[in-house]
Parts: structure tokens; sequence; C-alpha cells
């Protein structure tokens, strides 16, 4: 912290330097600054901006672009250069002059402002930087008026693609590696480099010098992709890099900016959105040093589009007399739902299905509908694979945790030890991964990974694998104090954190291994599911077994505090989960299904789904776009998307993440106000018109004060897994980023950063194959090229859900469960 004097020109001389800080002077005002300050930083606390390009608060320094000079005085004597402050830490008795008290570091600045504009094309009007450019700033507030230059600028093609999403004007570079830096320093992607010397020097990769037959190529030899690509655009001070999706769209002083929150993935990252004339243009990083600090993947940045598909669902749709939906009026929509709803709860009952993308608001309404307007505790929020022990685990200890209480970003970055499970951070948190790499690159944390193969998430980490067969993870996790005993103490000793994901619903058992190792070792854990709404969704009671704020169902007591607060007797009985109420709506056990943002294909058993569907005597979706849930819909009632409405997110710490509307007057609805006017026409009140009043009921429950459940009830040693038969070998898999999912779609440019869809498999599983493999199960097959990894003999990995690869629409498999492996065509 610097400590300054309360007024310009009084001394500090008498004030004691803490230990750790060091007393200097800047431009005429001594200062105490912490050791291995940087000038540049200490300078900002005093008020004083010094122009500069390459310094950026979240890269090393480089001392790159030389705008930064200013002039330094060390005992008594000037140094003989104007020094960058960027890369010059404070030192005691130092005597600083910037370009406010120094004609030579003015000077200084200008001459190298002037070498920047030397070949800068004067493009500013047509260039997407221009309006909100450093250049343009710094030119006009540090730079000469008059230009000494009257030869020719240098010129080239342009643009020159980087990727499919990164555009190149070579000419506007001033070689601040910024870019370069953040590939190689924070995303762990060192495909962007400085190719050639001196005047020729500019920035590419291997594959833009093999186009250019650039003669010393220093590049990796690889091609630019990364999930983090966006944020050299956002980070480029002159706009050579660019977005081809937002290229010559609009003008910055055109746009209007709105903060908001990523609705793709659990971190709920801060960004701000900007739109023109109902539009949205783009989106950029917002600046949370506590959850996203400046990034953002590329999927939060540019998959965007979703909601003005061709196919959104504008109007509410019934379907007539001859099975054909067709568009009616919310007022008769709304009374056949209710009317159709209300038969089924009264016959055998209706069940509710909400997918993870709902906000808290959302899910709040979703839960107290399902109790109060159908009578019944049938509801879940997870529309994928799971089970009950995941359910019984998440109560006891996910549900109530906050950044206070649990795991938070911060103490990722702080931690000594990190064991990852059944989570791949780059594909499902990508946030989280850039705090790991920083971690482990930084601090030198002890990354460990609990898995198949040797991923980019594991090399970027500096990780160690624990490498075992797909759905032996509860064994694993259960031998590590024998088989690992170095891991096994680093996870006992302080400052020790578990992350587990989603996918250990797939592995009996390994929730109450996970358990166990808590309970003996210490280490803090957190639950990070792939989706934004998951954790919301589990706080506000969209669970079978859990009222809001973790209150288990079956408890009386827990129960009688949410009757009061509602006005309404509830339902006694535990629910049925995703799967349960699948089967009874097939085999007509259920009449009637209400179901929000759910995709057949992504639950354990789309054919049980689809059946389910077609079974179920009244079925209501709550739905953006036509799905595969509207297909066999009686009633569709359009919602909002994110950015027309307002809300929260309850990120995977427990952070709630707010956010308002973005486009404002679409006329557009969010999922608690189509539901509270369906529960009037049925009789019942919900009070959730809004998101805020819908905020403001669930926030009038008492605090439960982390009492929420008893104690997670283990189920023994671990469950052993299934041995595949002759033949067979093990499917393990995930969902990448950037795949198939509905809310990339009308997005091309991010389409063509996707990983290549391969199967992965041991070079000895993969003998006698050839080129391509055929993965079997009874239901379907899928056909993949090879590639040879590190993965357990009898073993092959799939993508979940990219082009050719949707494991669940064609192996209704998931991860652990065997195949049969054939050599695919050649």
């Amino acid at each position: 912290m610097t400590i300054a004097p309360d007024k310009p020109g009084t001394s500090t001389e008498d004030t004691p330097v803490p230990e750790g800080h060091v007393k200097l002077v800047i431009d005429g005002e001594e200062v105490i600054a912490p050791k291995g300050e940087l000038l540049i930083r200490t300078a900002e606390r005093l008020g004083t901006v010094i122009p500069r390009f390459c310094d950026h608060p979240l890269l090393d320094p480089a001392g790159a672009c030389r705008q930064c000079l200013v002039e330094v005085e060390m005992g008594g004597r000037p140094m003989p250069k104007p020094q960058a402050s960027c890369t010059m830490t404070v030192a005691d008795g130092m005597v600083v002059k910037t370009q406010l008290t120094s004609a030579v570091a003015d000077k200084a600045q200008q001459g190298v402002m002037e070498l920047l504009l030397i070949n800068h094309p004067l493009d500013c009007p047509i260039c997407d930087k221009g309006g909100e450019c450093p250049l343009q700033n710094q030119a006009l507030a540090h730079g000469r008026a008059d230009s000494r230059f009257v030869d020719q600028k240098r010129t080239f093609a342009k643009p020159l693609p980087i990727s499919s999403q990164v555009l190149l004007d070579r000419e506007r570079c001033v070689l601040c590696q910024r870019c370069t830096r953040f590939s190689r320093e924070i995303a762990g992607d060192p495909f962007i480099e400085l190719l050639e010397r001196g005047a020729h020097q500019q920035i590419g990769t291997a594959e833009t010098a093999d186009v250019l037959d650039l003669a010393s190529r220093t590049t990796s030899g690889q091609p630019f992709q990364s999930y983090f690509s966006g944020n050299v655009i956002q980070i480029c001070p002159v706009g050579a890099l660019t977005s081809a999706a937002y290229r010559f769209r609009s003008r910055p002083f055109d746009l209007v900016s709105s903060p908001s929150v990523c609705e793709h993935c659990s971190s709920g990252c801060a960004e701000r959105t900007d739109f023109r004339r109902g539009k949205v243009m783009r989106k950029l990083a917002g600046d949370d040093p506590e959850v996203n600090e400046e990034w953002l993947c590329d999927k939060g940045r540019f998959a965007f589009r979703y909601s003005t598909a061709d196919d959104r669902i504008r109007r509410p749709l019934v379907r007539n007399a001859d099975g054909v939906l067709e568009e009616a009026s919310w007022t008769d929509a709304l009374r056949a739902a209710a009317e159709g709803l209300a038969k089924a709860r009264d016959g055998k009952g209706a069940a509710v299905l909400t997918g993870g993308r709902l906000t808290v608001e959302d899910a709040y309404a979703y839960s107290k509908f399902a109790r109060i307007a159908l009578g019944t505790n049938d509801i879940d929020f997870r529309a994928r694979p799971h089970s009950a022990e995941e359910l019984g685990f998440l109560a006891s200890h996910v549900v109530g945790t906050t950044p206070e209480s649990g795991v938070t970003f911060g103490e990722i970055e702080r931690a000594r030890t990190v064991l990852c499970v059944a989570f791949e951070p780059e594909d499902e948190a990508p946030i989280v991964f850039l705090r790991l790499r920083k971690a482990a690159r930084k601090n030198r944390t002890r990354v460990v990974h609990l898995g198949q193969w040797t991923t980019s998430s594991v090399r970027k980490t500096f990780g160690e694998l624990l490498a075992c067969a797909p759905g032996s993870e509860a064994a694993a996790i259960d031998g590590i104090a024998q088989h690992a005993q170095d891991v096994d103490q680093a996870l006992a000793a302080e400052g020790a954190v578990i992350l587990v994901g989603e996918r250990a619903a797939e592995v009996p058992g390994l929730f109450s291994a996970l358990h166990r190792l808590v309970e003996r070792t210490g280490a803090r854990l957190a639950w990070i599911p792939r989706r934004a709404g998951e954790r919301g969704a589990l706080a506000a009671g969209a669970a079978p077994t859990l009222l809001p704020g973790g209150r288990p169902v079956a408890d009386a007591e827990a129960r009688a505090e949410v009757e009061k607060a509602w006005g309404v007797t509830l339902p006694a009985t535990e629910g049925r989960d995703t799967t349960a109420i699948l089967k009874a709506a097939s085999g007509q056990d259920i009449d009637g299904l209400l179901v929000g943002g759910v995709d057949p294909d992504d639950l354990p058993d789309p054919d049980l789904a689809r059946r389910a569907l077609e079974n179920a005597k009244f079925v209501v979706s709550l739905e953006l776009r036509h799905s595969g849930v509207t297909e066999h819909a009686d009633v569709v009632l359009p919602i909002a998307p994110a950015v027309e409405k307002a809300g929260s997110y309850l990120n995977w710490e427990g952070r709630r993440r707010e956010f308002a509307v973005t486009l404002e007057g679409t006329g557009a609805l969010p999922d608690c106000r189509v539901l509270d006017t369906l529960a009037v026409e049925m009789d019942a009140d919900l009070f959730t018109q809004t998101p805020a009043a819908s905020a403001a009921d669930l926030a009038k429950l008492p605090a439960r004060n982390g009492a929420f459940l008893a104690e997670f009830a283990s189920n023994g040693p671990f469950i052993a897994r299934a041995e595949p038969k002759n033949g067979q070998v093990l499917l393990a898999t995930w969902r990448q980023l950037i795949d198939n999912g509905s809310l990339q779609d009308g997005e091309p440019h991010l389409k063509g950063t996707q990983r290549e869809v391969v199967a992965k498999l041991s070079a000895k599983t993969a003998e006698g194959l050839g080129g391509s493999v055929k993965v079997s199960t009874e239901r379907g097959s899928i056909t993949l090229p090879i590639e040879v990894a590190d993965l357990p003999d009898g073993v092959v990995w799939l993508p979940g859900n990219s082009d050719g690869s949707a494991v669940r629409a064609s192996l209704c498999a998931g991860h652990g469960s065997a195949v049969t492996l054939t050599g695919g065509e050649k």
C-alpha cells in the first residue's frame, strides 16, 4: 500500500517507513511504497498517469514499447538515459521525474511516439479501435503536433487471419508484445510470436510464417489455437488485432454499453455488453479482480447470437386439433397450459424439469410453482447425468457455502495443492483453468489431475496426472493414501483444495470417496458444475429432496419454515429425480410435464426422454427456440434470453452475480413472470412477477445459519465399476468448450476454432484399427480419426457433443460405459 503525503509539497521525512517498504520522491513528492512495486504503479497511485502501450497489470513487465520513459536519479546521481518505468522497481532514495516535471522525459516520450507513428497508418476513421484507442489518446496528449516524416509508410496485405476469429493488420502493430505475452503467460498457448528483426519485425503464427515465407521463423511450429484468443483483441492497444465477427460492424461511439454477467459457465464472469439499435454487437471482459480479473474465454466473448436465431420463438404456440403448433395469444396459451396442467395434477400428477441455464430468480419460480401450483416435489434441475448420491453430497457439502465460507478463485490462486477430480478445467470452467495456471506459474502451486490422459489442462497447469480408468475414480481416491502418499500428505497440509466436476455423478461411489478424503485430510472442497444456473437452482430448491435454502423436504421443521413464509401446506414426500420422472412419464405414471430449457440429447438416455415426452398426456415447454421438447409440447411459452432480462446467477463459489436488462423493450418475458401468470390461472400466487419480486420473496425465507442437512451418508469403501466384456473397452468422455451447444449457434467464426474432433486411444489399443475407429453400443455408433495419447490400455476418449461425436444421442453412453471398438472406414 502506498502512503503519500496529505498535501502536495509536504514531507514524509518524519513518517516511519514500514517494514518491506521504501521511501522515494516522484515529481517532488515524497512517497512510501512497497518494495518490488513498479515505478509506473507507484505513480498511478499518486494520480500521475505515465503513457504506456506494452504495460498491463496482469502481464509480466516487458519494456517493449519504451513509451513510459521517465528521468531517474539514484544516490544523488542521475541515470545517463531515461528509464522505462514499467520495468523498474522502486528503491530507497530514488528520485523520479515524469513528463510532468522533466523536459527530458517529455521529449523522450514524444520521440518514442514519433517513432511509433512513422509507419502507423492514418486510418483511424475505419479502424475498429478508433474512438477507444490508447494510441490516439496518447498521441494527442504526449505526441508532437507536427510530423517530420515525409517518406512513404510501410504497408502490408490485410487482413491476415491469425485464426477464424482473429484478424491481423500488421502495419498497425507497435510491437508492444501484449498478445504474445498473454498467449504465453496467461493462456499457455504460445503460438503468436514475434517474427523477423528490425524494421521487418511483426507478429504472426507458424501458419502466417509459412504463407509469407519468412526467413527467420521463430514460431513454435503450431497454428494459433486457443480458447482465450479474444482477449488479445481486447488488450491490443492499437487495433492491430481485430475480431472477424465485429470488424467494420460498428463504431465505439455508436454503442451503448451495459455491465452484464456471462451465462455460459458457472464462473459468473463480469462482462460488458455493447449494443446498437437493439442488437448486441460485441461482448468484452469486465474488470473483476475477485472472479475473472480482466479475461474471458472465447465462448463467453463471442457466443451471443443464439438469441437472434431464425428459429427463435416470439409468440406462444398451442397445438391444435390436427396436432400442429400454431401461434396464439398469451391469454389463450396460458389458459390452455393452466387447464392441461391442472388436469394432470388432479390425475396422476405433473412434474417439472428445468435446465441448468436458469437465473436464481427463475429457478425459484419453478421451485415454487412445482410445490404450490402442482403440489409436487417432482422437480429436478439436473438436465444431465445425475445420481441420488450426488444430491445428498451437494446438500451437505455445497448448499449454503458462500465466498466467505467456501473455496474461492482467490483461494485457488493461493493454494499449495489443488486436486482436480472428474473435472477438465479448460473445457468446463475456463476461468478456473486460468487461475490454476496462474497459481502454478506464479505461486508454484502443485496441481494434480485425476483423469485418463494428459490433457491440455494438465500440461498448461504444469500438473501431475494420476491416471485411472473411467469409472474407477472412486477406487483411485480411496487408494491415494496407499499409492500416492506424497499427494495424500499434500492434501493433509494447510492450503489444499479439491475441485470436483459434475462428471463425478456418473461414477458410483465417487462422492462418498471424496467425502472420506475431505474428512480425513481436512482439504477444502468445491463443486464446479458446467452450467451457469446449476448452483442457483440448487439453492432455490429446484431439486426433488430440497426446498429453497437447502431445507430437506423430509424435515418437518425445515418444511414448516417454508410453509409459514409461503402460507401453504407443502407435500412432505420427497420427489423423483430427472430419470425417475422420465421413466414415470414414459410409463404414463405421470400425466403432465412442465419443461424449461432442457435438451433431450443432454440427458442420460435421450430415447427415454423422447418416449416420456410422447407418452405424457400434457407437456408445457418454456423455451427460447424450437427444440426436441417443443416438438412434443402441447403449449410452448416463449421466454427471454439472458440479454433481455434481469436477474442473477450464483456462481460455483456461491457468489451472487447480478445483472440488469441489456436490451429493453423487446417484449420478451423472463421465466419467473411467465410462471407467475400461469400460476394465477391455476388459482395460485407465486409473487414472482419480476426478477426483483422473485428475489425479494426468496430473501424472506429465514437464514439457516449453515445447518442444512444431516451428515452425508457414505456408501461404503467404494462401488466397483462393471468390467467390460470381451472385445469391449471403457469410454471416457466430456464436452469440449467449443462444440455443438445450442448457445453457440450462429457463430461461424467461433466454430472455426473448435478443437479437432478425434478419438483418443493408447498406442496398444489403437493397434490394428487403422487410421480411424468405430465406437459402438447397442444404440448406435460413432466413427472418428484416431489420435494416440497416453490413455490407459482398454480406454477410448470421445468429445461429448462435437461434429460427428454426439455421445449421448448416438451411443446412449457416458463416462465409464463399456463400448465396442472396430476399425473405421478408411
